[in-house]
């Protein structure tokens, strides 16, 4: 399974970026998909899942200002990021997590700055 992720860029504060994450292979719909983070001198951290039948679940820092969804034609996982802060600034990755697999992709750089 490969992933590439793609979407991140430079935004100013309070603005908004959709990443997408296009996966390989035939797990995409049977697998939770995820979204991590990791800034410079910072541990990689979780920041959205979305599980096969669609449920969600966000971490507080992001909750009400993410969205992650998932089109399981095209094999993407998306997140739509509102509101953006300077805190939000990193490098984000897509996971996807399968009993029979658990892949990363290379990660899309998000750089929040007026």
């Amino acid at each position: 399974v490969q992933l590439v992720e793609s979407g991140g860029g430079l935004v100013q504060p309070g603005g908004s970026l959709r990443l997408a994450c296009a996966a390989s292979g035939s797990l995409f719909s049977m697998s939770t998909m995820n979204w991590y983070r990791q800034a410079p001198g910072k541990q990689r951290e979780f920041v959205a899942g979305i599980n096969r039948d669609g449920s969600t679940n966000y971490a507080d820092s992001v909750q009400g200002r993410f969205t992650i969804s998932r089109d399981n034609a095209k094999n993407t996982v998306y997140l739509q990021m509102n509101s953006l802060k300077p805190e939000d600034a990193a490098v984000y990755y897509c996971n996807l997590d399968h009993v029979f697999a658990k892949n990363w992709g290379q990660g899309t750089q998000v750089t929040v700055s007026s």
